[in-house]
């Protein structure tokens, strides 16, 4: 019984000691032959899946140009892309919570976003225009909007300039999370116009013909958009630059270009 009881706990020690062991083993990561591992890293990118052409669902598929431009910089620079679709107006913060390591959404460059994230060099060269009904003739540059009201998406570079005009021309703001609500406002007559990327309505206008809108005036800004970066990802904001960089000398990015939206609006 002693003997039988001692051999037990002899068995019973060899197979902890062996589940120790294999515990404790490492899978080996591939390597380039310099002892660097060849692993992908994978970033979550946040983005606004209701703005097109730069981004949209189609086919149960997101697609557009920030959504092209930001797989071929990964493609290029070696990285898997995550992404997160949200409300445009949460990107910002949610790249500050580090819930995000990135973003692509029409993002305008500006001195007051520079200062809670990194913004890459311009990947593209936009603009605001003034939006009306199709059967507006009243409205035709921003004087004209004294004492109307606007549509406005939140947290965009078309609410910064309607709030700037409101003050100038005592005008009236409805906030809206996306655009295809701030454009059905418009139409249904329960705002006067709404400030849109240009490229964005241009679009819109392009596929739509049943849109009942118009684009009047001259562009109101030139804005210029970029990819925004966490401040604490140095790395990733250089390898977004540099695809950038690869994209436009390669004509990769004329392709995705052309393919959305043609050159006018470049």
């Amino acid at each position: 019984m002693k003997k039988i009881g001692s051999l037990l706990i002899t068995g019973l020690l060899a197979l902890t000691l062996s589940a120790c062991g294999s515990s404790n083993e490492k899978t080996p990561s591939a390597t380039d032959g310099t002892g660097a591992s060849n692993e992908v890293v994978t970033y979550t990118i946040g983005t606004d899946a209701t703005f097109p052409p730069f981004e949209y669902q189609q086919d149960g598929k997101y697609v557009g140009i920030d959504i092209d431009i930001i797989n071929a910089i990964g493609e290029l620079e070696g990285f898997k892309v995550d992404l997160k679709p949200m409300n445009f107006k949460g990107i910002i913060p949610a790249i500050s919570a580090k819930q995000l390591d990135a973003a692509i959404a029409g993002i305008s460059i500006t001195d007051e976003r520079k200062q809670v994230v990194n913004l890459s060099d311009t990947y593209f060269e936009a603009g605001l225009s003034l939006v009306v009904r199709s059967d507006n003739d009243t409205i035709t540059k921003p004087e004209d909007l004294k004492g109307k009201v606007i549509a406005i998406k939140k947290g965009t570079a078309g609410s910064k300039k309607a709030e700037e005009l409101a003050k100038e021309y005592n005008i009236t703001l409805n906030y809206f999370d996306d655009s295809p609500a701030m454009f059905q406002e418009v139409v249904n007559k329960n705002a006067d116009a709404t400030i849109e990327d240009y490229p964005v309505i241009s679009y819109k206008l392009a596929v739509d013909p049943n849109a009942n809108l118009k684009i009047v005036g001259e562009r109101l800004t030139g804005d210029l958009y970029g990819i925004a970066v966490s401040k604490d990802n140095e790395e990733l904001l250089q390898k977004i630059n540099d695809g950038i960089k690869k994209l436009k000398e390669s004509g990769k990015y004329d392709e995705i270009i052309n393919k959305y939206i043609g050159t006018s609006a470049k």
